[in-house]
């Protein structure tokens, strides 16, 4: 039975991270019009098998990706090992349709692992529990129990093939554990309630082969979900309750995966705030990219993730290692803390004073983070002033203030 204290120390870096790239990336990127095409778009398995003889990607380098990562200032990476399409990128002996056994003719995924080692960030592999190529995920275990008992053997047998072939894993993020017999219909009596895929087993499994890995809380159904290490709210940030490690994950544009129509990019000034919303509540960021189908990850996701990177360098023990502060920042933006320093990320720079809500412990210090310019404390029991600020914000994206706390 694992301690608490084991769990703990399991989570300490992701505690510490707070920032990680997410990669969508599959045969789904020919296509370019996301992940979910073959389901959105009914594409039968048989028509969509031979995108895998195009998948070739000369332009595909690891390195740069996990180069990006580190520039950002993300701390780990997490690959789509095998996303709902059921192509994956690693060597399967339950499969052919895979990176190895198709045109791309080598095992993306140990390329990726490698890159990751060599950079210094820790390594994770996302997973779908659903297979849209098989019959028997659609009807269920009651309508085909064989075709369903299929299903979950194959999913048992690839999450051992990749936590035994790549060394130590620091992360598994499952995904695609609903099931079309439950959906919509969660009040039904007769739609089973256990643990349909059998995950508490599958985990079970996954602990012996990698004891330090973390798990997020997707390995079950919708009704009968199997929590894990942590929660992973999607394209919104809410914190968890009661203590609850979480991340949130979230797109740069609108696709997970390649979609060559989509414009929609998020701006940098959203991306940073996002990424303090996360640390503000104790939670990390997941920020994805969707590279082309050659490897190419698209410039407007580059420029943005370069752009964070700059801003971290300079601010980034504010995120790091962060978590609920004390007071809050009022309206002109949020607050992250670490051990007695609060830091107040100033989205909206108010000029040359700035109003904080009252402060029951005594404020010792205060000074820009980027300058190290020293402020003027006016604290008192109502409220709180800070004076001597610029009158302009030093930085248009997040200006940090970093204030002492006593005690």
């Amino acid at each position: 039975m694992t301690t608490t204290t084991e769990t703990q120390d399991r989570m300490r870096w992701f505690h510490q991270a707070r920032f990680g790239m997410f990669i969508h990336w599959g045969v789904y990127a020919i296509p370019a019009r996301g992940e979910w095409v073959m389901y959105n778009e009914s594409i039968p398995a048989r028509e969509y098998a031979p995108l895998a003889q195009r998948f070739d990607p000369r332009r595909f380098d690891p390195d740069a990706w996990a180069a990006l990562a580190k520039e950002a200032g993300m701390k780990y990476m997490v690959l789509t090992s095998r996303h709902h399409d059921g192509f994956s990128l690693f060597d399967s002996k339950v499969s052919d349709f895979t990176a190895p056994k198709t045109a791309a003719g080598r095992d993306l995924l140990a390329a990726y692992v490698r890159a990751c080692r060599r950079a210094g960030l820790k390594v994770g592999f996302y997973y779908s529990l659903l297979d849209w190529r098989f019959p028997g995920y659609f009807g269920g275990p009651e309508k085909d129990p064989a075709g369903w008992e299929q299903c979950v053997r194959y999913w048992h047998a690839q999450v051992r093939e990749l936590c035994t072939q790549y060394g130590k894993l620091d992360l598994l993020w499952y995904d695609g554990g609903w099931v079309p017999w439950t959906r919509g219909d969660r009040d039904s009596k007769s739609a089973p309630l256990e643990d349909p895929w059998r995950a508490k087993e599958c985990n079970a499994m996954v602990r012996e082969l990698q004891p330090h890995i973390i798990i997020n809380n997707r390995s079950g159904t919708e009704r009968a979900s199997v929590p894990e290490d942590y929660d992973t709210p999607e394209q919104h940030v809410t914190a968890s309750t009661g203590g609850r490690a979480w991340e949130s994950c979230m797109t740069i544009n609108d696709n997970w995966g390649y979609c060559a129509g989509d414009h929609n990019w998020k701006t940098t000034t959203q991306l940073i705030h996002n990424l303090v919303r996360c640390a503000s509540g104790g939670g990390n960021y997941l920020l994805n990219v969707g590279p082309k189908a050659d490897g190419a990850i698209p410039a407007p996701s580059v420029k943005r993730l370069q752009e964070i990177g700059e801003w971290m360098q300079v601010n980034g023990e504010s995120i790091y290692g962060c978590g609920v502060a004390p007071f809050g920042a009022g309206a002109s933006g949020l607050t992250t803390a670490k051990g007695n320093t609060v830091y107040v990320h100033v989205f909206y720079w108010p000029g040359e004073e700035l109003y904080l809500p009252p402060v029951k412990a005594r404020l010792l210090s205060a000074r820009l983070l980027a300058s190290g310019d020293k402020l003027k404390v006016d604290q008192r029991p109502d409220r709180v002033f800070l004076r001597g600020l610029p009158r302009q914000a030093p930085d248009r994206l997040d200006s940090v203030i970093v204030l002492k706390v006593e005690g």
